[in-house]
């Protein structure tokens, strides 16, 4: 047996991995993009995220007229939600209403993103409550999406847990 120097050695393992690294790399680049691209086309479809939303305000607010936007998120406090919960059912209800002022009123999107993406939590005692909530926003211009749950763990199914106004 030949014995082989030790920078040689080292120059074959170090070309070895970087090959094995930019092969790899490009595999996985070139199934990612096609996984990325094949989502976005699935996820471009506005026609189905209207259909996921509540009503939409007919009135449009015009962003300039204001400054200092929030998003609302109303609980209610009668269901005895666990606070991991409660989280849960308030990130449903900010991408719902993130969903539903980008088809409505971009440009309070843009102001909102812009100026920090402020969020407010308060509660409500009945789902009564909310809907009546819900239909004040409505009646201003304002997105208000509530969140019914899907009754896998803590609430019955179809329970409303959240309602989200905003960002406005």
């Amino acid at each position: 047996m030949k014995n082989l120097d030790v920078p040689t050695i080292a120059a074959t393992a170090i070309v070895s991995l970087l090959t094995g690294y930019f092969i790899g790399k490009s595999v996985v680049s070139k199934e990612t993009h096609e996984q990325v691209k094949e989502s976005l086309s699935e996820d471009n479809n506005e026609e189905e995220e209207e259909e996921e939303l509540d009503p939409l305000p007919e009135a449009k607010i015009d962003a300039k007229n204001y400054d200092n936007f929030k998003l609302t998120l109303v609980v209610r406090s009668d269901l005895g939600m666990t606070k991991g919960k409660i989280a849960a059912q308030c990130g449903h209800a900010t991408l719902a209403c993130y969903k539903a002022v980008k088809i409505v009123n971009p440009e309070i999107l843009k102001a909102w993103e812009y100026s920090g993406q402020a969020k407010v939590a308060l509660k409500c005692d009945s789902e009564d409550k909310l809907l009546e909530l819900q239909a004040i926003a409505l009646s201003l211009g304002l997105p208000a999406q509530t969140i019914q749950d899907a009754g896998r763990t803590q609430i019955a199914a179809g329970s409303r847990t959240v309602l989200g106004v905003g960002p406005g």
